[in-house]
């Protein structure tokens, strides 16, 4: 087994566990963590395919490489505007949890508990 089937092999792995996590998880933070592993797999697979795909002499070709590393500058840049939001509504709600139905009073609740 190569170098380059090891790395597509590991990549499809990050992705597949990224994937599980972003659609099982109902928190924001172990969402956006998920999505980052699910990144990373989807760049370390495109990086394997570009090396494979390169010419024997050349030790990759610098096109898709050049996408990766703007890629992974972006996803960094997109992380911390999540994270900055997650915070914002852990500030404004006081929970971290996106669920619905936990944040909706009965509706027969008191005001006092509404707010709250």
């Amino acid at each position: 087994m190569s170098t380059v089937t090891l790395f597509g092999l590991c990549g499809a792995a990050l992705i597949g566990l990224g994937l599980f996590g972003a659609l099982t998880h109902p928190q924001p933070l172990r969402k956006l963590i998920a999505f980052n592993l699910l990144g990373s797999g989807i760049f370390l697979l495109f990086g394997a395919i570009a090396r494979r795909g390169a010419w024997s002499t050349v030790g990759g070709d610098p096109v898709p490489q050049a996408l990766v590393i703007t890629a992974i500058v972006v996803a960094f840049a997109a992380t911390a505007m999540a994270v900055a939001l997650v915070l914002r509504l852990l500030k404004e709600t006081g929970e971290s949890t996106l669920d619905p139905i936990a944040s909706v009073a009965p509706v027969g609740a008191s005001p006092e508990r509404r707010e709250s």
